[in-house]
């Protein structure tokens, strides 16, 4: 069976990454979270002092973008690969709400976007990938044989995120979640540089009603139409 290339866009916390590890696992495709590559460079913004809340040194940040290498390593007990900076785990610590607060910021810096652009397009060179983030179908892979479009409103994907972070242990609240799912919409829709929009041939799928199950059998139909 020829493998194809899927590509998940949507806004923050329509549970692109969940119903791609479904897929990816369901599939035996390769999953590339790039959430996960962008909240990776913030990370390493934060931990250096290079973005705070007065500050953001963009010039700093770029200069050292040789010094960031991300990887992804499966881990056979979790069911999907964890992603490292310098060879260093930080899977569970680029998932704060802290990190969510910079990563947008991050994100719109040309010159970040350009550096994993390149490694993602590498790792889907030979397809058989699913591949979430912001602007796979636009940019990364336009030419991706699935493309899909996740939405849900504001406050059922704060609700999600909320609850997510309450069961890790981390102390938020829900008005905080809310504010900062609202102001990275914000941010990654009116960024210059691969803005978020719905690709042309992009399949807009809304779940704000269906539960993990209910979705993947829903996508699961899409993907086996285009198989």
């Amino acid at each position: 069976m020829n493998k194809i290339t899927i590509a998940i866009d949507g806004f923050s916390s329509t549970g692109k990454s969940t119903v791609a590890k479904q897929l990816a696992k369901h599939l035996g495709y390769v999953y590339v979270d790039t959430g996960a590559m962008y909240r990776s460079v913030a990370y390493y913004a934060m931990q250096n002092g290079l973005i705070t809340k007065e500050s953001f040194n963009v010039e700093a940040l770029v200069d050292q973008l040789s010094n960031i290498n991300i990887t992804f390593k499966f881990n056979d007990a979790l069911g999907f690969a964890e992603v490292y900076l310098n060879d260093v785990n930080i899977e569970k610590d680029i998932r704060t709400l802290e990190v969510s607060k910079f990563v947008s910021t991050v994100a719109s810096v040309s010159a970040v976007r350009k550096k994993l652009v390149e490694q993602q397009q590498k790792m889907g060179e030979n397809k058989g990938v699913v591949m979430d983030g912001r602007d796979i179908g636009t940019v990364v892979f336009p030419n991706a044989e699935l493309k899909l479009f996740m939405v849900a409103s504001a406050e059922t994907r704060a609700k999600r995120r909320y609850q997510e972070l309450i069961e890790k242990g981390d102390k938020v609240t829900y008005e905080a979640v809310l504010k900062n799912v609202e102001e990275r919409d914000f941010l990654d829709t009116t960024r210059a540089d691969s803005p978020l929009v719905k690709a042309e041939d992009a399949i807009e799928f809304d779940n704000s009603i269906l539960n993990k199950e209910e979705q993947f059998e829903k996508l699961l139909d899409l993907v086996e139409t285009k198989l």
